[in-house]
């Protein structure tokens, strides 16, 4: 490659991160239904543009959206079961248990309890209207599922076995099973082939409404930002289907796993305990696997943020069989060369880098010469050293500037924790007397120069550590907070002409005739496509 690749984040503007579980709903959790269109009008009228979104795919122990079932598969969690009633697939008898669960967090527990059974009910009647059934019936069903053929009859059916089979991963079930083959589809045991129809139904469910919530917000000019994992889980249909992706034994079984050396937020770093990918077979097959993935991203979202990006690079490969993430070794990535395929297959594709950790001059380099924005959070940039690249006046306008993400804590959580010296700190880079409250901080972040800020929205309304949600290292207690459509009129009554007034004052506009006066043009170093490439340096060889 010859020339580095235009950033495409060329206006100021702003967005609220909020993950799907958390919007309100009558159900148990956050869904697709009236509360997000709510929120996504509160965006609309108090001058936000973007809506950034966690994973939205299925999730198993531990609730977390970024160990899904699926790269491609919706959570039947978020359906909104309001149209069902409507349609009398449902009755108000039906949905009385979800109704009683709380509306400010999410009880998994007894959401997995009482949900399934309902959604069930649901398909039972849907395929008993026969021709009167809503929404197109079998006919619109069937050609849901040949739409969507690369990964939907693999997915219901790893779905429908995992079932059969007690939830157990699909490394652990019998052989016949447990070595995907084409039309093993059709071969399903009887009560795994109407478990199968089920998550087809709930499938064809989660894909109407998402596109209807996404038109609601095409219509309100609020864009949405997805979120890829670099990586999948283990006990997923994506490994279970396309096992040459990954670096799996025959029995299924990692060698090594995934996961990141000590850091910020652990000092034993993490094992993520997530497959890793066989890139010389992906680049062998011009990486179509993560462009499939990429284009079934872009078909529900307009921007999406790739996690981890640095693993793109350079990525921390532990032994499967080690206690923690300290035996790690960096190893090599696939490097400008899955940009160069992902921009060939899909070049209006607008990508996020998420930058953070430990990033090396390759890293930066490489997300450089992809063209890609990175990520700048305001919470790293205190209690580490005066040349932070987190701190406002060294941010570069392609970046995308955010209070904190859903793995730090609240804004106001982590002033609280702060040691005296670090709140000094604040108090005289910010001008204020004390740092208690979020709201100078996403001032700041309106302020910089970085073409897109992010708030979540736990900051905007100033909440403490009890709405954080997520805890790096953790697998319980995290993904439950919920906020409701009363915290969102409250919000807007308190804050709503501040929040218009500073998009105004900050051109926070979203207008890309908008010219931006924050920085000229800069040059990358000569070398910066070579330093994009991977270490060469590294102990172990792909296979």
């Amino acid at each position: 490659m010859n020339s580095l690749r235009p950033n495409w984040l060329r206006c100021r503007s702003s967005g609220v991160l909020a993950p799907i579980s958390a919007l309100p709903g009558d159900f148990g959790i956050g869904n697709l239904g009236t509360g997000a269109r709510r929120f996504i009008d509160f965006l609309a009228d108090t001058g936000f543009q973007h809506w950034q979104i966690c994973p939205a795919g299925p999730t198993g122990f531990g609730d977390s959206p970024y160990q899904s079932f699926s790269s491609f598969a919706g959570n039947a969690y978020f359906i909104d079961l309001a149209p069902l009633l409507a349609e009398g697939l449902l009755t108000e008898d039906d949905v009385a248990p979800l109704r009683a669960l709380p509306t400010s967090v999410t009880d998994y527990g007894e959401l997995y309890r009482l949900f399934w059974p309902v959604l069930s009910r649901a398909h039972e009647r849907f395929v008993n209207l026969g021709p009167d059934a809503p929404w197109g019936g079998a006919g619109a069903l069937e050609a849901f599922t040949q739409k969507h053929a690369t990964w939907l009859p693999s997915y219901v059916a790893f779905m429908a076995l995992k079932d059969h089979f007690g939830g157990h991963a699909w490394p652990m079930w019998p052989v016949q099973w447990r070595d995907w083959r084409p039309g093993i589809e059709q071969e399903l045991p009887e009560t795994a082939a109407a478990d199968a129809a089920r998550h087809g139904f709930y499938q064809f469910l989660f894909y109407r409404q998402w596109a209807d919530l996404r038109e609601h917000a095409v219509d309100r000019g609020v864009a949405i930002i997805g979120d890829v994992p670099i990586f999948v889980a283990l006990d997923s249909a994506d490994t279970w289907r396309w096992r040459d992706v990954f670096r799996l034994d025959a029995a299924g079984r990692p060698a090594a796993i995934a996961g990141v050396p000590p850091d910020y937020f652990s000092d034993r770093g993490q094992c993520w305990g997530n497959p890793l990918y066989d890139w010389e077979h992906l680049a062998a097959t011009d990486y179509a696997w993560w462009i499939e993935r990429l284009r079934s991203a872009f078909a529900q979202c307009d921007i999406v943020r790739l996690d981890h990006f640095r693993g793109f690079h350079t990525f921390w490969e532990i032994p499967a069989e080690a206690l923690d993430a300290r035996r790690g070794t960096w190893c090599r990535g696939p490097g400008l060369a899955l940009f160069d395929a992902i921009a060939a297959a899909l070049p209006s594709a607008r990508l996020i880098a998420e930058d953070l950790g430990y990033i090396n001059a390759g890293v930066a380099a490489l997300r450089q010469a992809a063209g890609l924005p990175g990520m700048k959070i305001l919470q790293f940039g205190y209690g580490h050293d005066d040349n932070n690249v987190n701190l406002p006046h060294f941010y570069p306008p392609e970046s995308v500037v955010y209070t904190g993400t859903h793995d730090n804590d609240t804004t106001r959580g982590w002033l609280r924790r702060l040691d005296a010296e670090t709140r000094e700190v604040l108090r005289d880079y910010y001008g204020i007397s004390e740092p208690d409250t979020a709201w100078p901080f996403i001032r700041a972040a309106f302020a910089s120069v970085a073409r897109l800020a992010v708030v979540p929205l736990q900051d905007l309304l100033d909440l403490d550590s009890e709405a954080r949600m997520n805890q790096p290292g953790t697998t319980e207690g995290n993904w439950r907070w919920r906020f409701t459509t009363a915290d969102l009129d409250a919000l807007n009554a308190r804050r709503g002409e501040t929040l218009r007034r500073w998009h105004r004052m900050f051109d926070r506009t979203g207008d890309p005739r908008q010219r931006d006066y924050s920085a000229p043009p800069g040059e990358l170093p000569h070398d910066a496509v070579a330093m994009a490439a991977p270490l060469n340096s590294t102990p172990t060889t792909l296979s």
